[in-house]
């Protein structure tokens, strides 16, 4: 069969899909969720030559700094990886924190954050706040510091800047979200709507993940579990990438619109065709682009110069 410049082009995503769903395959009911972490990290590590890594403790909790050559030592990134709040690691995303890093000239402190159903809400999100902590500790300021991550990263991107509005402490610059998970009673119409499109996330998946997080009883439409009911006032501006084939494409879509209502400057991506945080994946030429944009929205918002070697 003759394949057309639309299945040539498509066929990056398609090894991208057959990729993910391999990992899923491995698994059944007998699979410990050690050994999930453990092929999730194997399936999407990559190593990164050009960057430099150094491993910090933050009060128990693990991280690295990421940073490209020319990174300035006052300005930062916090990034919180994605999995559900089930996997995923900082070696999982190491790939995707790098090239941000690279792209942005910024160096990314990115944390092992407690995983559930060993540490369930909110121990995440006291992480996630231990580690902000830390930085402004270690001299950064808060004007200074962006805050970014990839689906459940992505709601702990929020619920960090409302646990320290919260608390009376200062907010970052600014937020960058990749496919953020923002409602964990998964309300969204696109659960409907793109259940045919997504190739791997529908909402019984999703509702078994926010359970997992959230334990017997716990409520999914508490504002600092799910960010979508939260007052949203306040917040700093926002960079979301969504692609058009998730279903949780309407935790993006309804997020922004609620702040904007409540008088947040959100910047909303929808990008065609392209499946949950696509950005991980550098064989998509989409996943570049991307990037690039993440960059640009964080050299303007933090003004980094790109030639600036470190201090």
């Amino acid at each position: 069969m003759t394949r057309t410049s639309e299945d040539i082009a498509a066929a990056p995503l398609d090894l991208v899909i057959e990729r993910i769903r391999r990992v899923y395959r491995g698994w059944n009911r007998s699979t410990s969720v050690a050994q999930m972490r453990t092929d999730w990290d194997a399936a999407f590590q990559v190593d990164i030559a050009p960057i430099s890594h150094q491993r910090v403790s933050m009060a128990g909790v693990d991280a690295e700094w990421i940073a490209a050559s020319n990174a300035p030592h006052d300005k930062a990134v916090l990034y919180f990886h994605g999995g559900g709040f089930r996997l995923g690691s900082v070696s999982s995303h190491c790939e995707l924190i790098a090239r941000i890093s690279e792209a942005c000239g910024c160096r990314v402190l990115a944390i092992n954050y407690r995983l559930a159903p060993e540490y369930r809400f909110p121990a995440p999100l006291e992480d996630a706040l231990a580690a902000y902590g830390w930085m402004l500790d270690q001299g950064l300021r808060p004007e200074n510091i962006a805050l970014a991550g990839d689906s459940a990263g992505g709601n702990l991107v929020l619920t960090t800047m409302l646990g320290l509005r919260e608390r009376g402490l200062p907010l970052p610059a600014i937020g960058v979200l990749m496919s953020p998970w923002t409602d964990l009673a998964a309300t969204g119409e696109t659960y409907v709507s793109r259940a045919d499109a997504d190739p791997i996330h529908q909402r019984p998946m999703i509702l078994a993940l926010a359970k997992n997080y959230l334990g017997e009883g716990g409520d999914p439409r508490d504002p600092l579990a799910s960010p979508l009911y939260a007052d949203l006032a306040g917040l700093p501006s926002l960079l979301i990438q969504v692609g058009d084939r998730e279903t949780v494409l309407a935790d993006s879509t309804m997020f922004a619109d609620r702040a904007r209502a409540a008088g947040v400057d959100v910047e909303l991506q929808v990008w065609d065709g392209m499946i949950h945080v696509f950005q991980m994946f550098a064989e998509l030429p989409e996943a570049h682009r991307a990037i690039a944009s993440i960059a640009e929205f964080l050299k303007r918002h933090l003004q980094i110069n790109a030639d600036r070697r470190p201090q």
